[in-house]
């Protein structure tokens, strides 16, 4: 077994320390410029930006390839990016509905909607286990809506109790 896996020296160890603390400096101040928005996770795309921006620090630290100054123009581009294309989905429509999807309702006054869960890829399982998990019982009646919103997750919106039930509300 090489001692080369364990320790290659202090010269890459130090690289990281200088070269990591300036690319989370710079990437601290680049989301401070660019906005809360850049790290919403509001749909895929942002999602995808999100971990975009993850992998390049993380490339910058690890890779002695790769220059601080490099690093920074991808973490830049990522940002601007992330903003010309929010820039345009407010501005324009038809860009929105490009990059971004709809919500899907899944569950309505306690009765699912088929096609929209053969559509979303979502299983009367796994139905039931985001009520259990938001509701604390896999009962359909129990909720007014089931939404798997654009980022991935899942709203629920639970029935009012009816009065007189002794359902607590």
């Amino acid at each position: 077994m090489s001692q080369d896996m364990f320790f290659q020296g202090w010269d890459g160890i130090l690289r990281v320390l200088v070269v990591g603390g300036a690319a989370y400096v710079y990437l601290v101040l680049l989301l401070r410029v660019s906005g809360k928005r850049t790290l919403a996770k509001l749909n895929a795309f942002d999602l995808v930006v999100t971990v975009a921006i993850g992998s390049t620090l993380a490339t910058i630290l690890l890779s002695s390839s790769v220059a601080l100054a490099e690093g920074a123009v991808a973490l830049t581009l990522l940002a601007a990016l992330q903003f010309a294309v929010t820039w345009l989905s407010v501005r324009w429509r038809g860009f929105a509905r490009l990059v971004r999807s709809e919500p899907s309702l899944l569950l309505r006054d306690g009765e699912p909607c088929r096609d929209a869960m053969r559509r979303a890829r979502v299983t009367g399982d796994e139905l039931r286990t985001v009520l259990r998990i938001h509701l604390g019982s896999a009962d359909p009646d129990r909720a007014a809506a089931v939404i798997l919103e654009s980022d991935g997750s899942f709203s629920v919106l639970e029935r009012p109790a009816r009065a007189g039930s002794g359902t607590p509300g």
